[in-house]
């Protein structure tokens, strides 16, 4: 496991999370192997996927010291313990959920809640997160994020839900310090179809799209 520090730059360096959801339990390993050999340096399995504490032991024994694993989907303190106890190294929530906030902290574990507005960005760094997600993102857009950022160029963002290869740029160059991607990446064809290359693929190309945007 890393350290908080190494996980947050990690998390940055990179620029993307992959988000898993409802992924199968015989497809983690090849998912993970493929998005690590594309780029991928974080990889998040949300909470609400059956298993998901075998699932986050899977995935870092799938990929090792090449990317850091976290949980997202992560609503309330009892889910977040499960999580880190089963090595999580990150937690994402889709809302301001101080209580899985406060149990990440406890842990020494990086925090990214989930905020639409100024006052929720604020709110959520002085509770003690890492950084914050805009989610939605899809219904407000990089302008959004760019008004956030305005007065609180302190907040680290990232964007999730919705993001796309044609949208990802946009963010990063509105402020983002990377981007939560998960239907786009992990397509559901590519995914019944065993299509790791595509998925390596794809990955490849969102972190090469983050990184141009910089």
């Amino acid at each position: 496991m890393t350290d908080r520090t190494e996980t947050l730059d990690r998390i940055e360096s990179g620029g993307v999370i992959a988000v898993l959801r409802g992924v199968e339990p015989d497809h983690v390993a090849p998912i993970a192997t493929a998005l690590a050999d594309g780029g991928i340096t974080a990889i998040e399995v949300t909470a609400d996927t059956p298993g998901v504490a075998g699932l986050v032991e899977s995935l870092d024994a799938a990929v090792g010291e090449r990317a850091v694993i976290g949980a997202g989907t992560v609503l309330d303190a009892a889910t977040a313990r499960t999580v880190l106890l089963a090595g999580a190294e990150f937690v994402v929530t889709p809302t301001l959920a101080e209580p899985v906030i406060e149990t990440a902290n406890r842990y020494g574990v990086p925090v990214v809640p989930g905020i639409m507005t100024p006052s929720e960005a604020q709110r959520a760094i002085e509770a003690g997160a890492d950084a914050v997600k805009l989610f939605p993102a899809k219904t407000v857009g990089p302008d959004h994020l760019r008004a956030i950022r305005g007065p609180l160029t302190q907040v680290p963002i990232i964007p999730t839900g919705g993001i796309s290869l044609e949208n990802a740029a946009d963010y990063v160059e509105a402020g983002a310090i990377g981007v939560g991607v998960g239907g786009a990446l992990l397509d559901d064809e590519l995914i019944a179809a065993e299509d790791w290359a595509g998925v390596e693929e794809r990955a490849a190309a969102f972190v090469e799209t983050v990184a141009n945007a910089r």
